[in-house]
């Protein structure tokens, strides 16, 4: 991942400073249900879709939708010039791989363009995290169901008002939680939830470390690349690197050195807690049953008697940020009192013959993998929730973000998963930027 000048097990202080006072949010995510299931108007012609944030993710993401019968790509959007000329010419060799012919892509000026084009039937929403909520949101107000990466949203807030929008707008919004879609982890879940290990105890999720305050040199700008744009809604200017959004060539051709570094950075990201953390801590609270709750109190490493980070449940559950024991990747080990389940995108190990499970052969890219795209486009049509769904991406989105105050206030934290806040009057806490910040003037949510 070319992750270089960066130590990310090192202790550092706080990132920028929380503005906003989040008061009671009890109710605040729940939308109005009556109007969940609204109609499309491609009845059973083809899915018109467009995206927005055309870097590597989005690439994947795409390819897997060309794979799908009855889906069109026909937009895109994007605040770097040369990545939106890359992405038309991909997708046209993407259907032409297949034999298939496409419509030409066409290269909106903005996300807005995209949501205001009644063409468009749902957006593939693939920028970076800080941009996630505004974007759906406004895609959602329009009426166009949405594809959007994970980690959900940037902070709390913002993945509260993106439930009641799916809710109140009676769209179909689908969380990029590939490993849903996936048979193994699929099977690890089913086995635990169904008791073939006995009661679970313990789940260990490996995932990485938290983000670190931002520390790169500024580098030139390349040409095209409208980074005023790029920062959006963020409240304080960060300068320019070449890894934040990496200069790309298309004469001659040359792709990102490496995955946008702004995950790794508490001004821009959320470190690997958001990144691979969105996955796994994902399935296992989906396997513990705590799908659309989450944990009731987040210790940080060191503190308390902690060893590693700590998320408690309360259903007795208690999950810790530790290394997989067989498998030594990221991926996530249910511990029951009959045995264990780990699973990983490549290995799957139990020591209880019940829950043996031989992943299929021939899976292909990860990324690129169709299913859990055909999950959102059966949807679509049905107008049924896909395995991924907002209140499921809040639920994963917030546990992760906890961990990440957790480790910043350097004390255990207490939440209520309900009502949506924090237990005990603690300024710090409710005025932390991950729970809600100010708008940079000019933007709005949705």
């Amino acid at each position: 991942m070319a992750i270089n000048r960066r130590d990310f097990l090192k202790t550092s202080a706080l990132g920028l400073a929380g503005t906003v006072v989040l008061g009671s949010c009890a109710g605040a995510v729940k939308g109005d249900k009556k109007t969940q299931y609204k109609t499309n108007p491609f009845g059973d012609g083809d899915i018109r879709i467009a995206a927005i944030g055309l870097g590597q993710q989005c690439r994947h993401v795409s390819r897997g939708f060309t794979q799908i019968e009855g889906v069109k790509i026909v937009g895109c959007a994007d605040v770097y010039a040369d990545k939106c000329t890359r992405y038309v010419n991909e997708v046209a060799e993407w259907y032409n791989e297949q034999g298939k012919t496409s419509d030409p892509v066409k290269v909106y000026d903005s996300y807005e363009a995209i949501i205001a084009d009644p063409d468009i039937h749902a957006v593939i929403v693939t920028t970076p995290d800080h941009w996630h909520a505004a974007i759906a949101i406004a895609a959602l107000n329009a009426g166009k169901d949405v594809y959007l990466e994970k980690p959900m949203t940037f902070t709390i807030f913002e993945g509260q008002e993106l439930i009641k929008a799916v809710r109140n707008n009676g769209r179909i919004l689908q969380v990029g939680c590939q490993q849903r879609s996936d048979s193994a982890f699929q099977h690890a879940v089913k086995m635990a939830q169904e008791g073939v290990i006995g009661k679970i105890k313990t789940v260990k999720a490996k995932f990485g470390a938290p983000p670190t305050p931002y520390d790169l040199p500024h580098t030139k700008l390349p040409a095209g690349l409208d980074w005023d744009k790029w920062l959006g809604p963020l409240p304080l200017y960060v300068h320019y690197n070449d890894d934040m959004n990496p200069p790309i060539s298309l004469n001659p051709r040359k792709d990102e050195h490496c995955w946008g570094a702004w995950r790794w950075y508490r001004e821009t990201g959320g470190g690997f807690t958001t990144d691979w953390g969105a996955h796994m801590i994902d399935i296992a609270q989906w396997g513990i049953g705590m799908d659309g709750r989450g944990p009731v109190k987040v210790i940080p490493a060191g503190v308390d008697g902690a060893e590693y980070m700590t998320w408690i449940y309360d259903n007795g559950v208690v999950m810790t940020h530790e290394d997989l024991p067989v498998s030594k990747e990221n991926g996530v080990r249910f511990e029951g009192e009959k045995g264990w389940i780990e699973v990983t995108r490549s290995q799957y190990h139990t020591n209880v013959p019940e829950a043996e499970f031989k992943r299929p052969e021939g899976a292909g890219h990860y990324e690129q993998a169709p299913q859990h795209y055909q999950t959102f486009i059966d949807s679509m049509r049905s107008r049924k929730d896909p395995n991924a769904t907002v209140e499921v991406g809040h639920s994963t989105c917030t546990a992760c973000t906890l961990g990440n105050i957790a480790n910043e206030v350097k004390h255990a934290i207490n939440w209520d998963p309900d009502k949506q806040v924090f237990v005990g009057e603690d300024e710090v806490l409710m005025n932390h930027r991950l729970v809600k910040y100010e708008y940079r003037k000019g933007y709005t949510l949705g």
